[in-house]
């Protein structure tokens, strides 16, 4: 039988995950020994939803100003992702667990792009 997580393709798969609210993080440690701590910031601002990705990459969205965004509510999508709610309201998106998994080995880089792309704009991370 292949495990629930291998059937929607997903390489990588979870043993926890928790919500740090102080810090507005979500902490994940995935079953291959990587922890990762990632700020609600790049979550939201990356999120994969259609609203922020577009359907192609000339259609993303630059979200700026959620500086203090925080992750209101987690929910489990099936075996393979969760949803988050975060307190801007956004709530669209599913983070599957290699998106998540890809999210913690790249948010350096995520980080810096992002800070360079807001910059360029003329754009702020703290709200207005």
């Amino acid at each position: 039988m292949i495990p629930a997580t291998r059937q929607f393709g997903q390489t990588h798969s979870p043993s926890e995950i928790r919500l740090n609210r102080e810090a507005k993080t979500l902490e994940i440690d995935f079953a291959d020994g990587a922890k990762f701590s990632i700020p609600a910031e790049l979550l939201r601002v990356e999120s994969p939803s259609a609203e922020v990705q577009g359907h192609s990459p000339e259609q993303k969205t630059l979200v700026a100003g959620r500086r203090h965004v925080a992750i209101m509510e987690i929910t489990p999508v099936g075996n393979y992702a969760i949803a988050l709610k975060f307190d801007d309201l956004h709530d669209s998106g599913i983070y599957t667990w290699d998106t998540l998994y890809a999210f913690g080995a790249h948010q350096e880089v995520m980080w810096a792009e992002y800070v360079k792309a807001i910059e360029a704009a003329g754009l702020s991370r703290d709200p207005k």
